[in-house]
């Protein structure tokens, strides 16, 4: 049994890698988040209430606070996914994301090696810090057959990105410099349920459902290779518990798919199982609507996810089309969570959460 930090816990990623520890493992969770507008304690709820896990609100940048959570708690294992990480607003306010992602992780690192250089030998020798990355970092991909590995060269295009690179850099500096066991995994686009409504995926099932234009960026021809979110969690956890310090894992979903093919499948979906349609809306492709590209947009992306798949028997169970369905479908059950999302109501919730 192990006692767990997740920095970013109660963002998408991290609430799913709460919730698959509690749920399928004996180890104890500490989270830390900030809360910010991405941050939804609701997202934590089916698992709050479980003795092995504790709430710390506590930005990463506050090095006093860091080291009073990992006095206070003395976790086995930290793994890192608070980040800023929504492109477009990295693009109209980059100055957040140097803050969060390179900032932010420079002093939880620092944070991290005092409290690891203090621990007894076998504790000191079993600790490892694992940072949590994207695919995004390499930039794109032009040839239809070329695929991220873990040796690819960064050539980031957003603020997003960029930020997200020198991160990954300060990780790897500090195993090298000072010993501290860390290891890096980059990983595809994630969906699935909790997930923030401005991204793509909510975002087209929550405008389908209310009759909105579902904006596609230039011609939606842009590739992204697509992981559900619970299968990211469960390989995070291999990786943190079993992977070999100072390596790379790249994660992927192993399902490339053009966004306008992604907006299509999801009006597919909405067309069998919300058949019942705004007013006015014959079908949900009518209201699909390109909308000027992205700045800087990058074309392609996709993961060759080889070695985690040799080195820990990791692969993926949804498929584009099972995880689809099942995103649909939780966002048609649960209507409670995008709507409180939706009016900002989300964010007064406190849960009762202990920490």
């Amino acid at each position: 049994m192990k006692k767990i930090l997740v920095t970013g816990g109660a963002g998408f990623i991290g609430s799913a890698v709460v919730r698959h520890i509690i749920n399928e493992t004996s180890d104890s969770v500490v989270v830390v988040d900030k809360l910010t507008y991405a941050g939804n304690l609701a997202s934590l709820a089916p698992v709050a209430a479980d003795p092995r896990f504790a709430f710390e609100q506590v930005d990463i940048c506050e090095r006093g606070e860091l080291d009073r959570v990992f006095a206070t708690h003395h976790p086995d294992l930290v793994m890192h996914l608070a980040a800023e990480s929504h492109v477009d607003r990295s693009i109209d306010g980059p100055a957040a994301f140097i803050e969060t992602n390179i900032v932010g992780t420079y002093t939880l690192l620092e944070a991290a090696r005092l409290y690891w250089s203090a621990l007894p030998e076998a504790k000191k020798s079993a600790f490892r810090f694992h940072h949590i990355s994207t695919d995004e970092v390499y930039g794109d991909l032009h040839g239809s057959d070329d695929f991220f590995t873990e040796t690819t060269p960064y050539a980031p295009s957003s603020p997003y990105s960029a930020s997200k690179a020198g991160s990954d850099h300060l990780v790897r500096a500090w195993l090298r410099t000072y010993g501290l066991p860390t290891l890096v995994t980059n990983c595809s686009n994630n969906y699935g349920p909790y997930h923030f409504p401005e991204k793509l995926i909510p975002l087209t099932i929550l405008n389908a459902l209310a009759g909105k234009p579902l904006p596609v960026y230039g011609n939606g021809q842009q590739v992204r290779d697509w992981l559900f979110v619970e299968d990211h969690a469960r390989a995070l956890y291999l990786v943190v518990t079993t992977g070999k310090i100072g390596e790379t894992y790249n994660i992927g979903g192993h399902n490339e798919r053009k966004n306008l093919q992604v907006v299509e499948t999801v009006c597919d979906l909405l067309e069998e199982l919300a058949p019942q349609k705004p007013q006015g809306v014959d079908n949900y492709r009518s209201l699909i609507t390109f909308v000027t590209d992205r700045p800087g947009h990058d074309l392609r992306y996709a993961i060759d996810a080889a070695k985690i798949a040799r080195e820990m028997g990791w692969t993926p169970r949804e498929t584009f089309e099972s995880g689809m369905r099942k995103t649909v479908q939780w966002y048609l059950a649960n209507e409670h969570w995008w709507r409180q999302v939706q009016d900002g109501s989300y964010q007064g919730e406190r849960l009762g959460l202990k920490g």
